[in-house]
């Protein structure tokens, strides 16, 4: 395609084309160039010319060979239910709260602190250090494990900002390949779909053991003690701190003590994740028990925590990862080693997050309005819990649903196949993982009824 050039006739005022003799030398020179690229083009062993196809220059790319890959097993829920037109359309595959009306929901409390840091005009957008906000560190330590807890107050403890919960078991995992004899780690059957990928691609090798029972829809105590004793000495265990994701069953206090004192007799290396503290009970120390049982026995273990559910903040990527040692100068050492890990990962974590949290945690008015809007979300969920399975059994649904109501947080696993999922999408538009769990975030009252409707055509219609 030959280029456009604009006439010099058309500048005539210009001052550039006052001179005949400039103006014509200007045309000679034009001339040439448009002969120059008409010849070029013509010329088919020219390999210089350019090609008029939009598209040859992508065909050959080096990423040719590249396949597409599946969605994410949990977030292509989500874009499987958004490309559905259907206004009875459900979506319980998304673990993030929701409100009675089916809306997202930004904490009241979350705002005010937001408000604050906005009206403080000393506050600058400077980057934060490695481990991140110092204030927020300190204050994440305390929270899940106490004010009171040995580690603390003997300074033994190293706690860093991370990218929520899944950034910090992702550090962790990767000092841990490093600094650590043992690179086993045994995660629970099932368990959150991301937690093989995560240790895998930080260099673990990763195995279960046995947690969930199919067959009474709770907790396979014995095969889990069976599995962590014989599991090789020093092996990293990674434990669900309370609401287990996605099953929703939870050791009780007891089963956690008879699980402390196997781990800690095999020599196992506990790594804990903390992604739902006060939003399965209602309760933050309640559902930090666990945790501090462990840390208050004088042995090490590792605790990731994530701020997504508690406090509405998802998209803020908000989490910390601590590692409890045995001497404060250990704990240094520790902390060193992290920050070469998390400098050529990301150099540094983002503030906004991490200030709301602070703000909050430190300011005794605003802890209490939060933990007051916490148990409200934890209510919530527990009073779905509640109505769905008065609604099954109402309904004359057949089997025990009794389950829903003693599973505990925002998931629960309700023993659907795979083939009942799909029925209930493809007939109901009622979207979930494929293995049965549903977010029980994800309910309302009004939206009970549907899905009571859509459980018991599943399970009398299909097998």
């Amino acid at each position: 395609m030959r280029p456009q050039f604009t006439s010099p006739d058309a500048h005539s005022s210009s001052p550039a084309f006052s001179s005949s003799s400039s103006s014509s030398s200007s045309d000679r020179r034009i001339n040439a160039l448009v002969r120059h690229l008409d010849s070029s083009a013509m010329d088919p062993n020219n390999n210089s010319s350019i090609s008029a196809s939009p598209t040859s220059a992508h065909a050959n790319s080096v990423f040719a060979h590249v396949v597409r890959a599946p969605e994410d097993p949990i977030l292509g829920v989500t874009v499987a239910y958004n490309k559905d037109p259907s206004p009875a359309k459900l979506n319980l595959g998304v673990g993030a709260y929701r409100t009675e009306e089916g809306k997202p929901l930004v904490l009241n409390v979350v705002r005010k602190a937001e408000q604050l840091l906005v009206n403080d005009r000393s506050r600058v957008k400077e980057y934060l250090p490695i481990v991140g906000l110092a204030d927020f560190n300190k204050l994440s330590a305390k929270l899940i494990l106490g004010a009171d807890s040995p580690p603390i107050q003997e300074n033994r403890i190293t706690t860093v900002q991370c990218l929520s919960g899944t950034g910090s078991l992702r550090v962790g995992g990767e000092f841990l390949a490093k600094h650590y004899h043992e690179r086993t780690i045994y995660i629970p059957q099932p368990t959150w779909g991301n937690h093989t990928k995560v240790f895998t691609l930080a260099g673990l090798s990763v195995k279960s053991y046995r947690y969930y029972d199919p067959a009474t829809r709770g907790l396979n105590f014995q095969g889990l003690l069976e599995d962590l004793r014989s599991a090789p000495a020093g092996a990293i265990v990674l434990l669900h701190a309370c609401a287990h994701n996605p099953t929703g069953v939870d050791p009780t206090l007891e089963q956690w003590e008879q699980i402390r004192q196997v781990v800690r007799s095999r020599g196992l290396l506990p790594f804990f994740d903390s992604a739902y503290q006060g939003f399965a009970s209602g309760s933050l120390d309640a559902d930090a028990a666990s945790v501090r049982r462990f840390a208050a026995d004088g042995g090490e273990c590792l605790i990731a925590q994530s701020y997504a559910k508690n406090m509405g903040l998802y998209g803020e990527r908000v989490g910390a990862l601590s590692i409890v040692c045995k001497t404060a100068d250990v704990a240094s050492k520790v902390e060193s080693q992290l920050k070469l890990v998390i400098r050529p990962m990301y150099s540094n974590p983002p503030i906004h997050g991490a200030s709301i949290v602070a703000t909050i945690l430190k300011d005794r008015d605003l802890f209490n309005e939060w933990t007051i809007e916490l148990k409200a979300m934890a209510d919530r969920i527990i009073s779905m819990r509640h109505q769905l399975f008065e609604s099954l059994r109402a309904k004359g649904t057949p089997g025990d649903w009794s389950h829903i109501i003693k599973q505990i947080g925002m998931f629960t696993f309700t023993g659907l196949n795979s083939e009942q999922v799909a029925f209930m999408t493809k007939e109901y538009h009622i979207y979930m993982t494929s293995d049965g769990r549903i977010s029980m975030a994800g309910l309302s009252s009004r939206t009970v009824p549907h899905l009571t409707e859509a459980i018991h055509a599943a399970v009398t219609r299909v097998a």
